[in-house]
């Protein structure tokens, strides 16, 4: 459907788009070394994978973390602003520029999760457990989110239009409306997010994570893993735990 047309669309996803980055495993060495060793491009770039893996390795044990910052990973991200505002709770090492529902209309696109997002809560609230929900309760908010979201974009629409500021106008729109943000994160800080915002069983300190923004750092760590496979398999060597 087109925002331009002014029709609520209601999407059930999230988008992670890889965009760029700076350094790779080899660069972790590097910088790793230059402290014993000084500067020495040409014997580090000369490194053998297994030194590479060797050194990555003792760094994420005795977790010396800072050589992990000489890198860098920029990407797009699109998700309901309620988990942006879970992202952004995450400081160290990461850079966000998000989109402004001050200097723009935003546009009419909002959150309704799959028929097989787990609904109900039978843990407790600071260590919730998912189960699926019933029928009625599907049905109930997949109606109810609907006819929500549409009412409030007619409001906020009307606001607009009647000259009210972008700014006053949002006020009505709920968290389920999406927004848009380039973030940009060293390894070391996409690790400790990683740690937060997926659930394994295996992990060292397992996390129970909201399901929207677990589908946002799995979409991540995908591309991580391939950007940095060494440092990635050391991590999660370690029980997921950042250096």
């Amino acid at each position: 459907m087109s925002a331009a047309a002014e029709e609520v669309v209601f999407l059930d996803d999230v988008t992670v788009d890889y965009i760029d980055h700076m350094g790779d495993d080899a660069a972790v060495t590097q910088a790793a070394r230059v402290s014993v060793v000084g500067e020495n491009k040409k014997a580090q770039k000369a490194d053998a994978k297994d030194k590479e893996k060797g050194l990555i390795g003792y760094l994420m044990r005795k977790k010396h973390g800072s050589p992990f910052e000489h890198t860098a990973m920029k990407f797009y991200v699109k998700a309901p602003i309620f988990v942006f505002r879970e992202f952004h709770r995450h400081r160290i090492g990461f850079s966000y520029n998000e989109m402004s529902g001050r200097y723009t209309k935003l546009l009419p696109e909002f959150y309704v999760p799959k028929k097989s997002r787990p609904l109900v809560n039978t843990g407790g609230s600071a260590n919730p457990k998912f189960e699926p929900g019933s029928n009625f309760q599907t049905r109930l908010l997949e109606r109810l989110l609907q006819h929500g979201y549409k009412v409030t974009w007619a409001i906020y629409s009307a606001l607009i239009k009647a000259g009210i500021g972008n700014e006053v106008a949002r006020v009505i729109l709920p968290v389920g409306i999406y927004s848009q943000m380039y973030v940009t994160c060293n390894a070391r800080s996409l690790m400790s997010f990683l740690s937060l915002r997926t659930f394994e069983p295996e992990a060292t300190f397992p996390s129970n994570p909201q399901h929207e923004i677990e589908l946002v750092a799995r979409k991540m760590e995908e591309e991580f893993a391939r950007l940095f496979p060494i440092t990635y398999e050391a991590w999660v060597a370690r029980g997921r735990v950042a250096p």
